[in-house]
Parts: C-alpha cells; structure tokens; sequence
C-alpha cells in the first residue's frame, strides 16, 4: 500500500468500477418509498431516477424548470411502468427556492439523492444570496433542502441522505475564511473543489446527529462520466479506459440510496460501490481515495455550523 495511504477496514460490497445501476437494484423492491433526487432530469441524476422508479419507488425530480423536464417525465414512466413520477420546482442557488419546495412536501421521505450541480465556473459569480455560486448551488443550498426536509426524513422511519460528490474535493479543502473569494483570488477548480469538500463532510455531520433517528448519509464520488457538467471544462480529462458509462455512473448513488448492504451505515465516502482509502496527499494518477480533510468530525462539525449559520437555520 502506497505510503500516502491511511490503513483501515474497508467496507465492500459485490459490486466494482463496471457495475450498473440497475444491476446493484436487481431484487431490490422500493415500492412504497417515496424518493427525491435533485437535478433528477439529466445526467446521472437521470439515471438514478430511472432505476429507482424501476424497483417501485415514487421519485419526484427536483429541478429549476418542472415544465421543461415534462418529457422527460413521461418517457420514465413509459420505460419503468412507474406512474410515481414527477417533477417539481427548486432552485438550489436560491435559499428561497429551497423554502418553498420544502413546504410543499408533505409526505415521508424515505430517500434523499442530492445530485445536481455546477462545475469550474469560469468567472466568479454570486447566489441570490450573495454567496460563490458553486458553493451556493452545490452545498448550501443541499445543506438548506436537507436540514427542512428532516421532519419528513423522520417519519421515514429509516432514512437514507446520499449527497454527491467528486474526485475534484481532492483539489482543495473548505476554505473557511474566505468560501466566496473575497480574498483568494477566484479559481474554478478550486471553487468547486471545496464545495464537494462540504458535501462529505456533511455526510459525517448527518450521521452523527441523526443517526438516533434512523438517518444515515454518505457520500460518493461518481466516477469520470460525459455529462453536460463538464461543459466549462472542454470535456473530461480521465483517461478512457478510466471513463463510465451514465449507467455505471449512477450505480454507487444507487448502492446508498438502496441496496440493504448499506443498511445502518453512514458517515462514508464510496466510488466504484465500494468505501475509498483515505489519502494524505493528492493522488496523480488517477487512483481515487479520499482526502482526510473530508473525513474529520472536527471539519464535519465545522461544515454543519457553517451551513447553519449561511442558511439561517
């Protein structure tokens, strides 16, 4: 093992780089389960959806134009024989947004997919609550929708919180002094490293203050898949031979939000459906792992406070 390279029991599953997401569902049955997954309309957002409409699950798509995604809506329903699908109104970037998609749910919540995000913005830009876009849409406004949702993750009786994040946290920790840049001067990379830094963190935080109530998180990075995120990018810079399909892309979202294998287990970061090795400095060669400053509760405590505190909650 790799000197930069924490030794610990890792938690695997049957599952690897290759698998699918419908083949981590097979003999899964969701019926019953009422699910949310944000930026549900395209990408592996999309797919995650599709597969967990596929084994019984009521899914709605959380995203900002309901009326445009209505096709895609209809063409799941066809392809799963599920007619528990639907679409609703959230912008992420908007704390406001957030607000009232959450009073409009009145329901249990059995699985929350926080998905969708923005990547490597070329030029700074600002959240309608003046917070760096990146980390607005990617973490806060999740952290907001999370945090009011909690009534209903509750009345699930056996919650299950997975929040989205990437291989890019290894570019750079929480800036804590300074998320929005005020300072440092604005970086894509970086900006959008740090707020999927918060997301993993957050699934520690999730974990240790609601496990009691049958809540558990965790958090995963996707793998290299061609989707219009990438698009301020000029495409991916994976290796191919490295590159998933929309498939394999959405099978580790699929593992935590379904598979009884994960069952009363949390505060984990996964890719390629299995839990990653921690590393003490970045990787480059392409070999995963997770940062130890996404791993800390110390930092996860910090992220909740901060989260707290830019959201008002």
């Amino acid at each position: 093992m790799a000197k930069n390279v924490k030794k610990s029991n890792l938690l695997t599953t049957p599952f690897g780089f290759s698998s699918t997401a419908d083949e981590v569902a097979k003999d899964i049955d969701l019926s019953g389960k009422n699910c949310i997954v944000t930026g549900g309309a395209s990408g592996i957002g999309l797919q995650t959806a599709k597969t967990l409409a596929s084994v019984g699950a009521s899914v709605v798509l959380a995203v900002r134009n309901p009326q445009k995604v209505q096709n895609v809506v209809e063409l799941l329903r066809k392809e799963t024989k599920n007619p528990h699908i639907t679409a609703s109104k959230i912008d992420l970037a908007d704390l406001n947004s957030v607000v009232e998609f959450c009073k409009s749910w009145n329901k249990p919540l059995h699985i929350l997919v926080n998905n969708a995000g923005i990547m490597a913005l070329p030029q700074k830009e600002l959240s309608k609550q003046n917070y760096e876009l990146q980390f607005a849409t990617n973490f806060l406004g999740h952290f907001a929708l999370t945090m009011r949702l909690l009534y209903h993750l509750k009345e699930a009786q056996g919650a299950r919180i997975v929040n989205v994040a990437s291989s890019a946290h290894l570019f750079s920790p929480i800036i804590w002094d300074d998320i929005n840049f005020a300072f440092t001067p604005y970086d894509p990379i970086t900006a959008y490293a740090q707020s999927k830094t918060a997301l993993i963190s957050f699934s520690i935080a999730i974990t240790q203050k609601w496990q009691r109530h049958g809540i558990y998180s965790n958090a995963l990075n996707p793998g290299a898949i061609a989707t219009n995120l990438q698009k301020h990018t000029d495409g991916l810079k994976t290796p191919e031979n490295l590159r998933k399909t929309l498939e394999q892309g959405a099978a580790t979202s699929v593992l935590l939000a379904a598979s009884p294998l994960l069952e009363n287990i949390g505060g984990k970061y996964f890719e390629d459906c299995n839990e990653a090795k921690t590393v003490l400095q970045r990787p480059n060669d392409f070999s995963g792992g997770v940062a130890k400053y996404a791993m800390t509760q110390e930092n996860a405590m910090r992220v909740w406070r901060l989260g707290k505190k830019l959201t008002n909650y």
